[in-house]
């Protein structure tokens, strides 16, 4: 499923993006004064060779990296998912990894966009 635009939120009132555990880069709590989580569109266009497999996306982690193909992706995930009015506002996202190298990011990524599509 192509993304439509890309969804974002969640930046501190320093313009700084928030991290999801409630608290900013330096370990100081945020508040909701803290926080802008006003959602924002990002346009945006298909990626050529961007589709799932038996396997996911196998691709390199570096591709992955690269703005905005874990975005693209992602988002088109939820737009699939509002589609075909399966039932998950208010539900409960699982967002995991393996652990390697940029799975921390990834995650943020995802949870971020999450929130902004309710």
């Amino acid at each position: 499923r192509e993304p439509h635009g890309l969804a974002a939120a969640a930046r501190t009132s320093s313009g700084f993006p928030a991290l999801a555990m409630g608290a900013t880069a330096s370990g100081a709590a945020l508040t909701t004064s803290d926080v802008d989580t006003t959602p924002y569109v990002v346009k945006t266009s298909p990626i050529p060779g961007q589709k799932p497999g038996t396997s996911g996306l196998r691709k390199k982690t570096k591709e992955f990296m690269r703005y905005p193909y874990l975005h693209n992706y992602v988002q088109s995930v939820f737009n699939t998912l509002k589609d075909l009015n399966v039932p998950v506002e208010g539900g409960t996202l699982v967002v995991s990894g393996d652990g390697r190298y940029w799975n921390d990011k990834a995650i943020q990524i995802i949870i971020k966009m999450a929130f902004a599509n309710g």
